[in-house]
């Protein structure tokens, strides 16, 4: 793969999972640089996770330093490293995953081509992404497919995305859409957006709302970082910002941080599945500084074999903090990947526990 420029939301490189977890079997595989610091590092750097539109994609060290980068003193990039096999694995898959002559690449014609068998092949996208190689297959054709659909009708974009029929895109959109390619296609079109922009201990907080109720909280380095990714999302939508009305909803969302139950109160306007809704769910009943597993939700709902589903639900959460996804954590412990940087993850569970036992040594 050639150096490239970090993709953006619609198409996200598969690397920028790898950065943001801080995977360091990667190590060696390729390299990030941030465009606004002149810097490049290995995938583990321990430094501040960038914003992703300022971050470039090399395979090597010269690739990187040809475009003006210099090595991280953190991170130490131009120490040896070696990717494990592993890594190198899914590194050629993607190869073969992204290539445009691939469009309608199976299972079966992957691992051929990787000269492995399938089974171990979706074993290792599941040890190390989380995802079958299927599943990032069709999100690489959603990603397609949102792209196309803002400039075609569905049904031509259905197919020049690589689906085979209406019903396996429904089916897909319907878990990371979350609503029907026709009405995403629509860009929120009738819908009128509310929004306000504040300071908060992680950053800029956003919060947007519908006449029904919270659509979207989240976090940013700027608010124009914020607003540009609300319009995105909702393209056709009208917005209007509003301090004043959402004043009040922002307090509460902001005084959450420091344990207050409120929050669960906010009506919200969610599109989604059954099943994200009924995870999302789940999440609210975790006590505050407290966290559960993945596997541990997927049994609350009575499906042990849900975790990956699980996982892809939190993944799509639209309102940080609302729905706590941030309490959810691998059976081992360690932090997996939060969508709005896996820094503010562990921020938050780390302020959750000290004030958690704080209140327990004050009712001592």
């Amino acid at each position: 793969m050639k150096g490239s420029r970090s993709k953006t939301t619609e198409t996200v490189d598969w690397r920028w999972a790898i950065i943001r977890d801080r995977k360091a079997e990667f190590d060696g595989a390729f390299y990030f640089a941030v465009k606004t610091t002149g810097v490049f590092c290995r995938p583990s750097c321990k430094a501040r996770t960038p914003r992703q539109e300022n971050v470039a994609f090399y395979d090597s060290i010269a690739d990187a330093e040809r475009a003006g980068f210099r090595a991280c003193l953190r991170c130490k990039p131009k120490n040896e490293y070696h990717a494990g096999p592993e890594a190198q694995l899914i590194k050629r898959a993607f190869v073969l995953i992204e290539d445009p002559e691939n469009e309608f690449l199976t299972i079966d014609r992957l691992s051929k081509g990787l000269g492995v068998s399938a089974g171990h092949l979706q074993k290792t996208f599941r040890k190390v992404l989380g995802l079958t190689p299927k599943e990032v297959m069709n999100l690489k054709r959603l990603a397609v497919f949102r792209k196309n659909v803002a400039g075609s009708d569905v049904t031509t974009s259905l197919y020049d995305s690589g689906f085979g029929s209406s019903r396996a895109l429904y089916e897909k959109a319907g878990e990371t859409l979350g609503m029907t390619p026709a009405t995403y296609k629509k860009g929120g079109k009738d819908m009128h957006i509310f929004y306000t922009v504040a300071d908060s201990k992680l950053g800029k907080l956003m919060v947007a709302a519908t006449g029904k109720g919270v659509c979207s909280v989240s976090f940013g380095e700027t608010a124009e970082e914020l607003e540009r990714e609300l319009r995105k999302e909702f393209w056709a939508a009208t917005f209007e910002r509003d301090d004043r009305n959402l004043k009040e909803t922002v307090r509460t969302i902001l005084t959450s941080l420091d344990g207050e139950k409120a929050i669960l109160s906010l009506p919200l306007d969610l599109r989604a599945s059954a099943f994200q809704m009924r995870v999302w769910s789940e999440l609210r009943k975790i006590p505050y500084g407290e966290t559960r597993s993945y596997s541990e939700i997927a049994r609350s709902l009575g499906n042990s074999k849900a975790v990956r589903a699980v996982a892809r639900a939190c993944a799509t959460n639209p309102v940080a903090l609302v729905n706590p996804c941030h309490r959810v954590i691998a059976a081992d412990g360690k932090l997996s990947g939060y969508r709005w940087g896996i820094d503010r993850k562990e921020q938050l569970l780390k302020q959750e526990k000290a004030a958690g036992e704080f209140s327990k040594g004050k009712a001592a």
